[in-house]
């Protein structure tokens, strides 16, 4: 049920479609449904909470980037921690873990990676082995510990050029305009080669890959 005010138009239109538009102009709507439980699934609102709580803003701990202290790399219920040191890295952890725990949430240490830029191995939490990786993707983008970003320009334009066989219809089309199909490519293939080329590091090479695409 949409509830809105009571409005007077002389067309014809169905009232329910009248009473959407009054909705989306004043930008509330109303909705009910029936009542039904929650059991399994992203608690993405519970971890938003605990992220305020957790007081990362205020800690020292993290990595510092244009005279700004970065700790965390928050996307729907996926976390990443950054830290300069060991020490602090399982501080923020333990923060995080105890202040989860209060909500009813655990840590789970086997979906949990840890990537540094330093060799590392047998990096335990509570007891429990962690997996050390050397690159990890988060969130559409390819992190390695190198910092390298070859495979990740290599991925992209991988990633585009499927991108352009998904429209090979359309290209080979002779009933679609030339600036329609430019249009579409636009839209559709670009932005997936470029996505994240903000923090790419490029090299002539990668620059003349790029180009020849």
């Amino acid at each position: 049920m949409v509830n809105s005010p009571q409005t007077s138009l002389v067309c014809s239109v169905a009232d329910q479609f009248l009473c959407l538009l009054c909705a989306i102009k004043n930008r509330k709507i109303h909705i009910h449904t029936y009542t039904y439980t929650y059991v399994k699934g992203n608690f993405q609102g519970c971890f938003q909470y605990i992220m305020r709580h957790v007081g990362l803003e205020e800690s020292k701990a993290g990595v510092k980037i244009a005279g700004r202290n970065i700790n965390n790399l928050t996307y729907a219920d996926d976390t990443t921690l950054m830290a300069e040191s060991e020490e602090e890295l399982r501080s923020l952890i333990t923060r995080v873990k105890e202040e989860s725990g209060k909500a009813g949430l655990q840590l789970n240490v086997k979906k949990t990676k840890i990537m540094a830029t330093t060799p590392i191995d047998n990096w335990q939490i509570e007891g429990e082995n962690v997996e050390a990786v050397t690159d990890f993707i988060f969130p559409g983008a390819k992190i390695t510990a190198d910092a390298d970003c070859s495979q990740e320009i290599r991925r992209h334009l991988l990633l585009g050029r499927r991108a352009m066989a998904n429209l090979d219809k359309i290209v080979k089309s002779r009933d679609i305009a030339l600036a329609t199909k430019v249009c579409i490519v636009k839209a559709m293939v670009f932005p997936i080669v470029t996505y994240g080329c903000e923090s790419w590091t490029i090299r002539k090479a990668e620059r003349r890959k790029i180009r020849r695409f």
